[in-house]
């Protein structure tokens, strides 16, 4: 069978056999590399929107204030999706960010610098600063980062603030709670607006929880803490509502498009990933999964990581909007389309598009799984009955006993 997907294409500038000329970030940024480093300096006032803590050398690790001279929306993931930005212009964005950095011990708020990136991390907009790096930054059209992409990092040799930040009086308060746990906070925050990429930036810098126990949290790691943290207190929430109905949705954002099928059932998830070129290839095989049934998971998600919980807390947002619960069987199709790495942020938007589509209704489970498999089979050229035959959720379903089964 011949795949509908054009899977072997051919990149003229980075020889990748995996998008075209017209999609490969590196080529869109090859023109702004050279103007920005022909205007790159060490000293300059810029404006910092958020902070990025590493996790190499834990517990004593890199702290860097993600800035630049004029700020342009460089870090906006939730803006670049409605807006419905495309990759190499988000990488771009990305990866004009310089990242001025500076050691610290994850228990270290003593001096000016962590003060600074207490205070970045509270600030409402990013914050205006005054920049000396240990050398002019060198900017490349090259990224190997493992959460959001960022342009060049340089040793911080001097910063200032020099405006007083701006900090919602909503932050201030929970922030000054020092007698308050970092779950609860940020649950609270969440229900009174406050978006995830938020809630990292103040869980990442050590803003959050009691006061003794506060400490640096890794991006990559706070990023996952804070789907994790939001997404169990939305479950306590949808196991209190009514079962839904057999649906499907569809959609996705950057090459990630996702199928997801809800079961009327009781609370539970299963996602699987895969790569489409080696899904198409190697079929069942290729597959990453993770599950949790009624009563949720005790281990870290090892094979689907951040994704899992990403993915997750969107659908239960859409749950939480329905006053529903149900039984979520999650299908994530990566295609040669996400040409970069850019980050989990990717996973929560895509499936947040593909909730907001209208979902297909089905009178019974069945009906719902064929019509998957004849999508899927149409869409990415190979049968996932196998992968949906060897579901754990699916197996749970089938053989656990309803109490109104006796009723």
């Amino acid at each position: 069978m011949t795949s509908p997907l054009p899977y072997r294409q051919h990149c003229i500038f980075c020889k990748s056999s995996f998008h075209t000329y017209r999609n490969c970030p590196q080529a869109f940024r090859m023109k702004s590399v050279k103007l920005q480093n022909k205007n790159s300096k060490e000293e300059y006032f810029g404006e910092a929107p958020n902070v990025f803590v590493g996790q190499y050398g834990y517990p004593r690790v890199n702290v860097g204030f993600l800035n630049v001279e004029e700020y342009t929306e460089q870090d906006e993931p939730l803006k670049w999706s409605k807006e419905n930005k495309q990759i190499p212009e988000i990488v771009d964005l990305r990866t004009q960010l310089v990242n001025s950095n500076f050691q610290q011990h994850i228990k270290s708020f003593s001096d000016r610098l962590s003060e600074m990136s207490q205070e970045i991390g509270m600030a409402s907009k990013p914050a205006d600063m005054e920049i000396k790096l240990s050398k002019k930054p060198k900017f490349s059209t090259t990224f190997n980062q493992g959460t959001q992409p960022h342009g060049p990092s340089v040793r911080l040799k001097h910063a200032r603030i020099t405006e007083n930040v701006t900090v919602d009086s909503r932050v201030e308060k929970v922030v000054d709670d020092i007698d308050q746990k970092s779950a609860p906070a940020l649950n609270k925050l969440y229900k009174k607006g406050f978006d995830e990429h938020f809630l990292r930036k103040l869980l990442s810098v050590g803003n959050l929880g009691i006061k003794t126990q506060r400490k640096l949290v890794p991006t990559r790691w706070s990023i996952t803490a804070v789907d994790d943290t939001l997404g169990k207190e939305l479950i306590k929430d949808v196991k209190d509502f009514s079962e839904t109905d057999c649906e499907v949705y569809v959609g996705g954002y950057l090459g990630n498009e996702y199928v997801i099928l809800f079961f009327d059932d009781l609370w539970s998830y299963e996602l699987f990933e895969g790569y489409v070129p080696l899904l198409y290839k190697h079929g069942y095989e290729a597959w990453d999964t993770d599950y949790e049934n009624y009563l949720g998971r005790t281990e870290y998600a090892k094979n689907t990581v951040g994704g899992y919980y990403a993915a997750r807390l969107s659908i239960l947002e859409r749950l939480k909007t329905q006053k529903r619960q149900s039984a979520i069987l999650a299908l994530r199709f990566v295609t040669t389309e996400y040409s970069a790495p850019l980050g989990v942020w990717v996973v929560r938007e895509a499936v947040r598009k593909a909730m907001q589509a209208t979902p297909l209704s089905f009178a019974d489970r069945d009906l719902m799984k064929t019509y998957v498999i004849n999508y899927c089979k149409k869409r990415f050229g190979f049968d996932v009955s196998t992968t949906i035959n060897k579901s754990r959720l699916l197996k749970n379903i089938k053989v656990q006993t309803r109490l109104n089964q006796f009723l």
